[in-house]
Parts: C-alpha cells; sequence; structure tokens
C-alpha cells in the first residue's frame, strides 16, 4: 500500500526548463554596471559650449501679411497656417506679441545655438561700436538749422495749402451765385423786337 501511494503522489517535472539563478543575477548585475556607465559617461562628457547672445542681424517681419486674408485649412503645412511661423523652432504662433516673446526666448535662442549670457564687450568694442555709429549717422543727420528750416517750409507749404482752399471755396461761391440769379440784362435789341421797350414806369 505504502509503494503505490508512493508512486502516485511523485510527479516526473523531468521535461520542464530549469534556470540557473546565479546565472541571471550575473547578467542583471552586468546590465546594471553598463548603465552605471552609460550614466556618468554622459555626467563626465564636456559640457555642451553654447555662444553668447548677439544682436539680431535682420529686421523682424510683423507687418508683411497684415489685412491680407488667407484660405487655412486643416492639412496645410505649419509654414502657410494663420499666424507667424518659427522655421527655427518648427512651430506656429499666434499673434506678434506672442512671436516677440518666443523669439526672444530661452527656447528658441537654444536651438539657434545660443545661451541666455552675453558677452562682455570691451572698452575697444564699445569705441568701435561708438564710431560706426557716429558714421551711420552722418548722412542724414540734423542741426537746428535745419530743423528749423524744416518747420518753416512745413508751415509754408501748409499756408499755401490753406489758401488754395480758400479760392476754391470763393470761386465756388461765385458759381453758386451766378447760378443762382436770374439773368435780368437783355439785349436793347431783342427787347426792342419783342416789345419789352414800351414797359417804362410813368413815375420819375
Amino acid at each position: 500500500m505504502s509503494t503505490s501511494n508512493n508512486a502516485v503522489g511523485g510527479v516526473d517535472n523531468t521535461f520542464r526548463r530549469k534556470f540557473d539563478r546565479e546565472e541571471y543575477l550575473e547578467r542583471a548585475r552586468e546590465r546594471e554596471k553598463q548603465e552605471d556607465d552609460k550614466f556618468k559617461s554622459k555626467s563626465k562628457g564636456p559640457p555642451v559650449q553654447r555662444k553668447p547672445l548677439k544682436h539680431r542681424d535682420y529686421i523682424v517681419d510683423l507687418e508683411s501679411r497684415l489685412g491680407k486674408t488667407q484660405v487655412v485649412t486643416p492639412i496645410a503645412p505649419l509654414s502657410q497656417q494663420a499666424g507667424y511661423y518659427c522655421s527655427v523652432c518648427e512651430c506656429v504662433v499666434k499673434d506678434s506679441a506672442n512671436y516677440l516673446d518666443h523669439i526672444n526666448g530661452k527656447k528658441h535662442q537654444r536651438a539657434l545655438g545660443m545661451s541666455m549670457r552675453v558677452e562682455r564687450a570691451s572698452l575697444d568694442q564699445v569705441r568701435e561700436r561708438f564710431d560706426m555709429l557716429k558714421k551711420r549717422k552722418v548722412p542724414g543727420s540734423f542741426t537746428e538749422q535745419d530743423l528749423d528750416e524744416r518747420i518753416m517750409k512745413q508751415q509754408e507749404e501748409e499756408e499755401e495749402r490753406k489758401r488754395e482752399r480758400r479760392e476754391k471755396k470763393k470761386e465756388k461761391k461765385k458759381e453758386k451765385l451766378a447760378e443762382e440769379e436770374p439773368e435780368t440784362e437783355m439785349d436793347p435789341d431783342i427787347a426792342a423786337m419783342m416789345g419789352f421797350g414800351s414797359f417804362h414806369s410813368s413815375k420819375k
């Protein structure tokens, strides 16, 4: 009886796959070590050098599409949708104020490869900048005398315009009066032929 019970109670597990726990623990340790090495190499690598901020050398176009109508479809590319398109960040901004905030912001400047720090200018650089601005100002610069002459010229032009307006008004008034007054003067020969010559009052 005991022999039959043992035969029934035992299960043949030889067909199942057997795993070596030590081998898999070793693999897990190696994987963790590789991940740690990757993280350390990333953190210890040289930091990305970004250029300092510099002023824009182009004019921001905010007015070219003002007052124009445009058909907008949901399948149109971003550059043809309503609003201001930023080709650097590939996004559309709905109004000009937000567009200016975007192109002056950290995300856009980083995409251009610049940090938000400004390079400290040397004394020579400041002098060069002043010289450049002075040279740029010379052709279109105005002295006080030029300004007075321009003001006088403007005043003369304004007076001339006023005088022309007054003359036009006078001419219009004369034309109106001429239209309103009936023609009372008649040629004397025609008046005699028609018999109007005898209509004189007897009172003197």
